[in-house]
């Protein structure tokens, strides 16, 4: 019985694990499933591109989500205000 528990992927830590379309992300099924529904040389490409885009993240560590995080934090900056700057608060001269 014990060799049940300790073997096996099946634990609840497991839950959160990617959903892989064969060796990528699962995310990657959606540009197949466009080159199967438009069959193009540029979807082809497309769908290439996007398997070699997939793969890179891998390798460098990254999932889908912490790379758009990643582009998002070196896009805007990593000092960011909790207030835009139109709702700042102004000084006021009341006098």
């Amino acid at each position: 019985m014990a060799d049940i528990e300790t073997s096996g992927d099946w634990h609840w830590r497991n839950s959160m694990k990617p959903v892989r379309f064969f060796a990528l992300d699962a995310r990657v099924a959606l540009f197949f499933l466009i080159f199967l529904i438009h069959m193009r040389t540029w979807t082809l490409g497309l769908f290439f591109v996007m398997c070699g885009l997939f793969w890179l993240l891998e390798r460098k560590g990254l999932t889908f989500d912490a790379a758009i995080r990643s582009l998002k934090t070196w896009v805007l900056g990593y000092n960011r205000p909790g207030l835009i700057w139109i709702r700042r608060r102004k000084m006021t001269d009341y006098g």
